[in-house]
């Protein structure tokens, strides 16, 4: 399996620090040394569904695809305006695609979960090309009331589309039943015959707990990829971490013992994101021209449950913001079929 395209989306209202001030006990100064955040963007008047499209459609301009070309959808998602039907399912309809959908809930781990389930599509020749939508809103989960969690979200969302090829080399996926650490809860309708008490509560997180997690089987899912595949942690191009805080970004890049160049970050600008933030920050690091065929990458994530995923692979093409506009103009301009394009790009 490889990643032939990506794309991402942001609302557009920005939450800073300063603005939290007005109606929290914080500061600037105690989410930045926490979090290394100072900013976040999160829904306003946007729709999560619009944001999930417009990433999808990105991702298939820079794979040079149409929606028809799209044999499968994989959406993970923890909360949206719809508990049915699935957004996936929207998603689709407003990309104009026709092949079946599926969402996922692996939380913040949700995007390699994602890439674990293509790769068995595509390994059993169920598909061709699998479009991954990561949309999530984590925003409307917290409290704004409570410092602890509010600070630490933003929402967005993040797109990949995959086909067929040897540059994935490695997943591993997690699963451990710690479902006191970190949950959210919310009240169903009322029938006639409930007796047992229900409350709403907001985002529940034991922050020293989830740092320990997250620190600990991030780095053992690293060592045993490494371990796995014969790689030393200065061999891997970039180590694409979920951004949860620079806290535990900084603690897993210590542990790698590698330069801060290889560990990007996009955490101080958009806050956490949930499962959008790998492909979101792929995506950034896919269109600022930082990706070259060959590049060794790291993926790691976490999220509740707990659930923990982490993959190795190698990086498929060269200068995908430019190449992403290629395929459309040759084909428009009849210097060769759209079919021809894109096996010269899954070729390549």
């Amino acid at each position: 399996m490889k990643i032939i395209g990506t794309g991402s989306a942001h609302p557009s209202c920005s939450v800073t620090n300063s603005m939290l001030e007005q109606f929290l006990d914080t500061t600037d100064e105690w989410i930045s040394e926490r979090t290394g955040i100072k900013e976040r963007l999160v829904i306003s008047s946007e729709k999560l569904e619009d944001m999930a499209v417009a990433a999808a459609n990105k991702a298939l301009e820079d794979a040079g695809l149409t929606a028809k070309d799209i044999d499968f959808i994989i959406c993970s998602n923890v909360v949206n305006e719809y508990v049915t039907p699935a957004l996936s399912c929207i998603i689709q309809g407003k990309i104009g695609a026709t092949c079946p959908t599926v969402d996922i809930n692996a939380a913040c781990a949700g995007f390699i979960f994602a890439l674990d389930m293509a790769e068995d599509k595509l390994n059993c020749k169920k598909a061709k090309n699998i479009l991954i939508v990561c949309a999530e809103e984590p925003s409307r989960m917290v409290s704004w009331k409570n410092r602890s969690t509010c600070v630490l979200f933003g929402d967005g969302a993040g797109a990949a589309v995959v086909t067929e090829g040897d540059e994935m080399k490695a997943i591993r996926l997690t699963t451990s039943s710690l479902t006191e650490v970190l949950y959210y809860q919310r009240t169903l309708e009322p029938t006639p015959y409930i007796t047992k008490e229900e409350n709403f509560e907001p985002l529940v997180m034991r922050g020293r707990e989830v740092f320990k997690h997250a620190v600990t089987n991030s780095c053992r899912d690293i060592r045993k990829l490494l371990m796995q595949t014969g790689l030393e942690a200065s061999d891997i191009k970039y180590y694409v971490l979920h951004q949860a805080n620079r806290r535990i970004i900084e603690s897993i890049r210590g542990f790698l013992g590698v330069e801060e160049e290889k560990v990007p970050h996009n955490v101080e600008r958009y806050g956490n994101i949930s499962s959008a933030a790998l492909p979101a920050l792929l995506d950034e690091l896919n269109r600022g021209g930082k990706l070259q065929k060959g590049d060794k990458l790291v993926f790691t994530a976490f999220g509740a449950g707990f659930t923990w995923g982490a993959s190795y692979m190698v990086w498929g093409y060269d200068g995908a913001k430019e190449a992403a506009k290629e395929p459309a103009e040759f084909y428009k301009e009849g210097l060769m079929t759209r079919e021809e394009w894109y096996k010269l790009r899954r070729d390549a």
